[in-house]
């Protein structure tokens, strides 16, 4: 049996930490905050349970397959259940566009806006079923720690043209400027830019389609509880509100961790779910780090960050015509995004997307009450935007637009209010340059060009979550859990119950 630790209770490092528990390892979570999560804190105010993110859940298997891995049933742990529509999309003008599973209603609303898009799309559905196969299905949870590794699979991302952007890729077969945008927004979601995102992420938008998007019913705070109580009962431990200071090197090993308190915890393999970035320039003494890796890291693009309004309203909302999931699209959408991405501007016009979880769960608001969260994609830190003085009225302007078009009243109905911004990424949550998502998914920082699952200057370092491979969302955070567990699997032997049991029973030679 070896010591494991694993730095943040993320999703990533949940999932990580479950795995190698379940495979006989001694694990034990570090948490910097008072509660587990990650960016999946949980922010209860008033009576109202706001989740702090992420709340698209696609890939429900593979929770599912989680818990198997684990020996349990995840039915037994949390709810989860099917939004329909997806996501209901508005133009500048507050015209919606409802897209969920069923191809013909799709098609129906495709007709709506640009009959002639009709038969694009499907052909754009198409490809994306190959795009998805080898991106998720085939490669996802593999490892990319060679350069080879990026040479075996080079003739079908070009195949696949992936050196397309996502929005060029959709522009093929769609011409409606405006569907264009909704079916390219996706690399959003993972923190990227649809111009600058390769093809293969258009193939989400197939995920979507294949399995769903499901809701937790408590919010995704009980996805949480679930993961943190399975790994209780399956033997893991998790300290909370404990800050790891350093990861201790000798030579190219990691020996275990110095805590802000000055404790050493030794560890055989350390396993860090906090920001790749933040890893290596805060964590890692730059002494044990090559040359190559300091220059790599310096060089790396981050994504954008956020900024969220969390809040709730004595007036219920019912019947104001939005859905569960809603994304609101400014008039602009290439200019925004170079604002946000390329220019690290705050412009006076924004894109939004618009959680209203209390349609499908009243349960986490108090009775006759509405819960919502917005959020807007701003610059990441890099922009130098003083949000101490720029917080204030981009959250009022933000409110006063939804109550001017979506929500009459709204202000003098809020009962519970709480934001966050790029501060909060870089400060609370240690992300690097206050990026939401950490490094931004462009192709030359995909598969081998990222970060790796296994730290390339250390034999015993490894890295789940957003900054590594596949990257953000869900499904990526969790395939990186995937993808350590069977690295350190194969690096480490471990022994079960049984396995001791049978060499008890071995004769003495």
């Amino acid at each position: 049996m070896s010591k494991v630790i694993v730095i943040g209770s993320g999703f990533g490092g949940l999932g990580a930490a479950i795995r190698l528990a379940a495979k006989g390892h001694d694990v034990e979570i570090i948490e910097k905050r008072d509660k587990p999560g990650g960016r999946a804190y949980v922010y209860d105010i008033n009576g109202f349970k706001f989740d702090g993110g992420p709340t698209v859940l696609t890939a429900p298997f593979m929770f599912d397959d989680l818990w198997k891995a684990a020996g349990k049933h995840r039915e037994d742990y949390f709810e989860m259940v099917p939004c329909d529509p997806f996501y209901r999309i508005f133009n500048h003008e507050g015209r919606k566009f409802d897209y969920n599973g069923d191809e013909d209603f799709i098609l129906d609303q495709i007709r709506e806006w640009s009959p002639e898009d009709a038969e694009g799309y499907k052909k754009f559905m198409a490809t994306t079923q190959a795009i998805f196969q080898k991106g998720f299905v085939e490669l996802a949870d593999k490892p990319f720690l060679k350069f080879t590794d990026m040479l075996k699979v080079a003739p079908d991302l070009i195949k696949m043209q992936s050196y397309l952007s996502v929005y060029r890729y959709v522009s093929q077969f769609v011409k409606h400027e405006f569907l264009r945008r909704t079916f390219s927004f996706h690399p959003l979601l993972i923190g990227g830019n649809p111009f600058d995102s390769p093809s293969i992420y258009a193939m989400i938008h197939y995920l979507e389609r294949e399995w769903g998007i499901h809701y937790a019913i408590g919010g995704t705070g009980a996805i949480v509880n679930a993961m943190v109580k399975l790994f209780g009962d399956i033997g893991g431990k998790i300290r909370l509100s404990t800050e790891v200071e350093e990861i201790l090197i000798e030579g190219k090993q990691a020996t275990g961790v110095r805590l802000g308190s000055g404790e050493v915890i030794k560890a055989d393999q350390v396993v860090a779910n906090a920001d790749v970035g933040f890893v290596y320039e805060n964590m890692i003494d730059k002494r044990h780090q090559s040359t190559f890796m300091k220059l790599k890291m310096g060089k790396m693009k981050y994504s954008m960050s956020l900024f969220v309004i969390y809040f709730g309203t004595k007036k219920l909302y019912r019947d104001n015509g939005l859905a569960h999931h809603n994304i609101i699209l400014g008039e602009r959408y290439k200019g925004l995004l170079s604002d946000i991405f390329n220019k690290h501007h705050l412009s006076e016009d924004f894109s939004l997307y618009l959680h209203m979880p209390t349609l499908t769960d009243p349960s986490i608001a108090p009775e006759g009450c509405e819960n919502f969260y917005v959020l807007s994609p701003v610059p990441h830190e890099g922009s130098g935007i003083d949000w101490t003085k720029q917080a204030e009225p981009y959250k009022n302007t933000i409110m006063q637009f939804l109550e001017d078009n979506y929500l009459p009243d709204l202000q003098e109905n809020v009962i519970a209010e709480h934001y966050i911004d790029p501060l909060h990424f870089k400060n609370t949550l240690n992300s690097r340059m206050g990026a939401a998502f950490s490094i931004q998914p462009t192709l030359t920082q995909s598969a081998w060009f990222r970060p790796h699952n296994k730290a390339e200057d250390f034999e015993n370092i490894y890295f789940v979550g957003a900054g590594t491979h596949p990257g953000a969302g869900l499904p990526g955070v969790l395939s990186s859990s995937i993808i350590v567990e069977n690295l350190i699997g194969e690096a480490v032997v471990t022994s079960s119950p049984q396995q001791v049991a049978a060499r008890k029973l071995e004769p003495v030679t």
